[in-house]
């Protein structure tokens, strides 16, 4: 019976460690930092063009500067079909649609080293935009 207890309290022991490791690492990877890019649409385009950015994760702040009507924003990684939804990098659409004089952000995004077109559907914008990441 003693061995049975004691083989118990290690077997408990070492799935506690595995718990707090496991916390620990989660907590970690929320604590990364994150990098916001700015993008600002007049009517009909982006203001910035192209953007490099390094390896990272970004939140996306789009603005609506006089634009007339609500705009959003679709990432898209290069030569993938961008009428696609399912090729949308999802993370990066803004939480809601930007209304005219306002800013919106996106989710956090990771972006891997890469080409990048972005544009938004309902301005409508050129889809030739770019962000290199390297």
């Amino acid at each position: 019976m003693k061995n049975l207890v004691v083989v118990l309290i290690a077997f408990l022991g070492f799935y506690g460690v595995q718990a707090q490791d496991k916390m620990k690492k989660h907590s970690d990877e929320m604590t990364q930092e994150v990098a916001h890019v700015q993008l600002d649409q007049i009517k009909g385009e982006f203001v910035q063009k192209q953007i490099t950015l390094k390896p990272g994760t970004y939140i996306f702040d789009v603005s609506n500067e006089n634009v007339g009507h609500e705009v959003g924003f679709v990432l898209v990684k290069k030569g993938a079909d961008i009428s696609n939804p399912k090729n949308h990098i999802q993370t990066a659409y803004v939480t809601q649609a930007v209304k005219t004089g306002e800013t919106q952000q996106s989710n956090p995004t990771k972006l891997e080293a890469g080409e990048y077109v972005y544009f938004c559907p309902l301005n409508p914008t050129s889809t030739d935009n770019t962000i290199l990441v390297e």
